[in-house]
């Protein structure tokens, strides 16, 4: 008995320095593992979140995708369709003799004039609707009382 007495007594005063030891060399190792994995924690998280929100992001424009397609395989017939009009019309034109006549000369002169014309009444009538709004604007802002 006194054998395994001081065997328990050296034993477990080699076990207590072993220890000591142990964790006198291992804690700032296990601190800065802890550190870091506690960062690496905090860091899955924030990509979790931001694949979350980037799913998110991506079926919208999947959803905005599908709708742009249907949309233009609406509007391709009638982009066709007006293509189709175009050609027809230029064939019509390039079909049009093209004649000397004085009357016809004389006719494709004056339409050019009402045309220009037409056009300085438009840019006169789109100046003074400019002025009018200007002086509405004038007139509101002189009647709005200041706050």
């Amino acid at each position: 008995m006194p054998f395994q007495m001081f065997r328990n007594l050296f034993g477990s005063r080699i076990a207590r320095i072993v220890d000591y030891r142990l964790d006198e060399r291992t804690r700032g190792v296990l601190q800065d593992f802890e550190t870091r994995i506690d960062e690496l924690e905090h860091c899955t998280v924030d990509h979790r979140r931001r694949l979350a929100e980037t799913d998110e992001k991506l079926d919208t424009a999947l959803g905005d995708l599908r709708w742009i397609r249907g949309e233009l395989d609406r509007m391709i017939p009638h982009v066709a369709a007006q293509e189709e009009q175009l050609e027809t019309l230029r064939e019509k034109l390039a079909m049009t003799p093209r004649t000397d006549d004085a009357g016809a000369l004389e006719a494709r002169s004056l339409v050019e004039e009402i045309q220009r014309q037409h056009a300085q009444i438009r840019v006169r009538l789109a100046g003074m609707a400019r002025y009018e709004e200007r002086l509405s604007r004038l007139e509101d802002a002189k009647l709005t009382p200041a706050q």
